[in-house]
C-alpha cells in the first residue's frame, strides 16, 4: 500500500503564476474568413499586404532554405549594415527583433521596472498594454481626440515622475490618422529628457503629405527619441517576423541585450535584405495600395460615412454600438474584418475585389 501511495502523482501542488498576468488582456488576432460555397472570401482583418512576396525575394528565401540546419547570424549583421547605410545612421544605432512588436518588448524590458509607467494613446496598437503589463509596468492610456487622433497635450499632461516611455503610433493603428512633423517636434521638446519617446512607424511607407513626420530627423536631434519600424506591412513579410529600432547607442545596446537570442531567423534576414534590394518594385505595390485606399475612402465618404483620413493601409469605421452588426454584415459578404470592442471596425485595404465588396457592404449597411 505504501509503495502504491508513493507512485500516485501529487495533485495538490500549484505552479505560481505572476499576479501581473491577471491584468493582461489577451491579444486578439484578425480572424481568417470562413469558407463560403461559390464565393471568394477575403481576409481584411490583419493589415497584411495582399500581394505575395516579390519573385526575387522568394528566390532568395528558397536559396537560403538549405541552411536552416544552422543557427541564424546572432547579430543580424548583414541586415543591420544594410539598414544603417539606407537610413544614414551608425550601425550601432540599429537593433533588430521579431517584428516591431518584438522590438517594443525589448524596449519596455530595457527601460521599465515594476510600477514604472508607459503613456500611449487609446485606442492605439492593441499590443501596447499587453507588452507593458507583462513587464510589470503600468499602462497609461490617453483617449484620442474626437477626430481619432493623438491628443498630444493630454499625453504630455499624463507624464509623471514614474513615466519611462511614451509611445506615439503614427499612422495610428487602428484609426489611421497621422501626427504631423511639427506637432511631434513640439511634443518631444516638452517631454523630459529622461523619458523615452518611441515613434512607432509600422505603416510609414503608406504615409503621404508634406507634413509627414520625419522621424529619423527627430531622432538625430533628440537623444531621448527612438524609431520603431517593421518589414511586416509594406514589405509583405508578416510571416517572417522582422522589425527594428533606430535608437541612440546606449539604448540600442540595451535592446540587443534584451533580444531573444537568434530571434531573427536566417530566412527573415535574407528576405528583408532582398526586399531592400527590390525597393522600386515594392514602391510600386505601395503606390497601388495607396491609390486603392484613396478610392475606398472617397467612395465611403460619398455614401455619407464619416471615416477618418487614413495614412496607413486600412480604414476605420467609428461605429460604436453598431460594431457587431457591421462585422456580421461583412462576414455574410465573405469579408473578415477586425472589430475593436464597441468602438468600431478596422478594415484592411486588400485586393481591388475585396475593396469593391467592402464598398458594397458599407452602402447596404448605411452610415
Amino acid at each position: 500500500m505504501g509503495e502504491q501511495a508513493r507512485d500516485q502523482p501529487d495533485t495538490t501542488a500549484e505552479v505560481r503564476i505572476r499576479a501581473a498576468l491577471d491584468a493582461v488582456p489577451a491579444y486578439v488576432a484578425g480572424k481568417p474568413p470562413a469558407p463560403r460555397d461559390g464565393l471568394t472570401v477575403y481576409k481584411v482583418s490583419s493589415n497584411e499586404n495582399p500581394y505575395p512576396p516579390l519573385p526575387s525575394v522568394l528566390e532568395a528565401v528558397r536559396d537560403a532554405a538549405g541552411a536552416i540546419n544552422r543557427y541564424p547570424d546572432m547579430g543580424v549583421s548583414a541586415l543591420t549594415e544594410a539598414l544603417a547605410k539606407r537610413l544614414a545612421v551608425p550601425a550601432a544605432r540599429i537593433a533588430t527583433g521579431t517584428g516591431s512588436v518584438g522590438v517594443l518588448g525589448q524596449i519596455i524590458q530595457a527601460t521599465c521596472d515594476d510600477g514604472d509607467e508607459v503613456v500611449f494613446a487609446w485606442r492605439s496598437f492593441e499590443a501596447y498594454p499587453i507588452v507593458v503589463s507583462l513587464a510589470g509596468a503600468v499602462p497609461v492610456a490617453v483617449p484620442l481626440t474626437e477626430e481619432h487622433r493623438h491628443d498630444l497635450p493630454a499625453m504630455r499632461a499624463a507624464i509623471t515622475d514614474r513615466t519611462r516611455v511614451v509611445l506615439v503610433c503614427t499612422p495610428n493603428n487602428p484609426t489611421g490618422p497621422t501626427v504631423t512633423h511639427e506637432e511631434l517636434v513640439d511634443f518631444v521638446e516638452q517631454v523630459p529628457r529622461d523619458v523615452l519617446v518611441v515613434i512607432d512607424e509600422a505603416y510609414l511607407e503608406f504615409v503621404e503629405g508634406e507634413d509627414a513626420v520625419r522621424a529619423l530627423e527627430i531622432h538625430q536631434a533628440y537623444p531621448h527619441v527612438a524609431v520603431l519600424r517593421t518589414f511586416s506591412k509594406a514589405y509583405g513579410l508578416a510571416g517572417l517576423r522582422v522589425g527594428y529600432a533606430v535608437a541612440h547607442e546606449p539604448l540600442a545596446e540595451a535592446l540587443r541585450k534584451t533580444a531573444t537570442p537568434f530571434g531573427v531567423n536566417t530566412l527573415a534576414q535574407v528576405a528583408a535584405l532582398a526586399s531592400l534590394d527590390a525597393q522600386d518594385e515594392l514602391d510600386a505595390r505601395v503606390a497601388d495600395l495607396v491609390a486603392e485606399r484613396a478610392r475606398v475612402v472617397a467612395a465611403l465618404r460619398e455614401q455619407g460615412w464619416d471615416v477618418p483620413q487614413s495614412g496607413a493601409n486600412f480604414v476605420w469605421f467609428p461605429l460604436r454600438e453598431r460594431t457587431a452588426a457591421f462585422v456580421q454584415a461583412c462576414e455574410q459578404a465573405g469579408l473578415s474584418v477586425r472589430p475593436y470592442g464597441s468602438d468600431g471596425v478596422r478594415v484592411t485595404i486588400g485586393e481591388p475585389e475585396a475593396n469593391d465588396r467592402l464598398i458594397d457592404v458599407a452602402a447596404a449597411f448605411g452610415p
